[in-house]
């Protein structure tokens, strides 16, 4: 039987217009584009039906309560389709690959994030071949999580970072093999992909969109000269959880001693700081040097290989379903979803 795809267009590059102001979403614009492709009315390629949001959002705008409102659609729409796309841009794709594995628990069909850099009403584009990859896998391959195609690479969503601005392999994922590859062929490593649940598993989403002032979470990469000061100031409340982007194996500046007296006045406070290296590609080892150990004994705990997107995604997630701020930091140092490695 010919699998139905679904495709939840939240806006992005892929489907935009060229305006006098331009490239801008225009409603209903893509989905005329998608019916002139013949490759689409080809009888190798699956049905589909286009779920556009409105309004539709550059992805720069995402807020967690988007990534919510997708996961509902999915799971709304789960017994009905065989596979999921959702188109987004390519800003903060990382972002909502890496929140929506923690969000949809009990996932057995593939739902596939994809976008591109130049849009589909352009000659020559990206747009093409990621939508048409995409198709193809959701539907021909049994692929039971959250990932991300763009370009040559299918990307484990939560292990997924935008490396590049402009070219056509715009994301990659440092810390973890691509899921799968594509030239003349599509192959997945099946030995890579998350165990698929039981069929007697419902699909549910988890954690549900709080009010922005109570899950607050942040971001703040160590820089050499940085204020104590200006770190006090953003571990008050109502910040809950932090990641800290430190230097190299999760190392900070610890002949600062103010610096590291704000931060373990904020975890005795009941702050989680997660420390995340700002190195592309490596893993947080605080034990290796003084200079991580002081971070520990401040009360910061390990990131270990996590991203950046991941890390935040997950602290928001958590706090999300309620968890306190010991629980926190004990399902952060856990591989939940295929998030991270956790080494000795």
């Amino acid at each position: 039987m010919k699998k139905h795809i679904y495709i939840a267009y939240t806006g992005g590059t892929i489907g935009m217009k060229n305006t006098p102001a331009g490239y801008a979403p225009a409603p209903g614009y893509l989905g005329h584009l998608m019916t002139l492709m013949p490759e689409l009315s080809d009888p190798a390629m699956p049905d589909y039906t286009i779920h556009e949001y409105d309004p539709l959002l550059d992805s720069s705008n995402m807020m967690p309560e988007d990534w919510f409102t997708i996961a509902q659609d999915i799971a709304a729409n789960y017994d009905t389709y065989d596979g999921f796309i959702v188109l987004h841009g390519t800003d903060t794709m990382a972002y909502t690959a890496s929140a929506l594995p923690f969000m949809l628990r009990g996932l057995r069909k593939a739902a596939i994030l994809t976008g591109s850099q130049i849009p589909l009403c352009e000659i020559r584009n990206d747009a093409r071949r990621n939508l048409i990859t995409a198709l193809i896998i959701a539907s021909d391959f049994v692929i039971p999580e959250v990932c991300l195609h763009f370009g040559s690479k299918l990307l484990r969503g939560c292990r997924s970072v935008k490396v590049s601005a402009y070219g056509f392999d715009a994301f990659d994922s440092p810390n973890f093999p691509p899921l799968g590859s594509v030239g003349t062929d599509i192959d997945i490593n099946r030995s890579l992909l998350l165990d698929r649940p039981p069929d007697t598993e419902k699909l549910r989403v988890l954690g549900h969109p709080n009010d922005p002032d109570d899950t607050v979470v942040g971001w703040l990469r160590l820089f050499p000269g940085i204020s104590s000061r200006v770190v006090g100031h953003i571990l008050q409340p109502p910040l809950r959880g932090l990641v800290l982007g430190t230097y190299g194996v999760g190392n900070g500046p610890d002949r600062d001693k103010r610096l590291m007296a704000e931060l373990k006045a904020a975890t005795d406070r009941g702050v989680v700081i997660v420390n995340c290296t700002q190195c592309l590609e490596g893993s947080v080892h605080m034990g290796d040097y003084a200079a991580g150990s002081a971070l520990a004994d401040a009360g910061v705990i390990s990131g270990f290989d996590m991203t950046t997107e991941a890390a935040l995604a997950k602290l928001f997630h958590l706090f999300s379903v309620g968890c306190s701020p010991e629980q926190v930091k004990t399902e952060m140092q856990k591989n939940l979803r295929g998030e991270m490695k956790r080494e000795a």
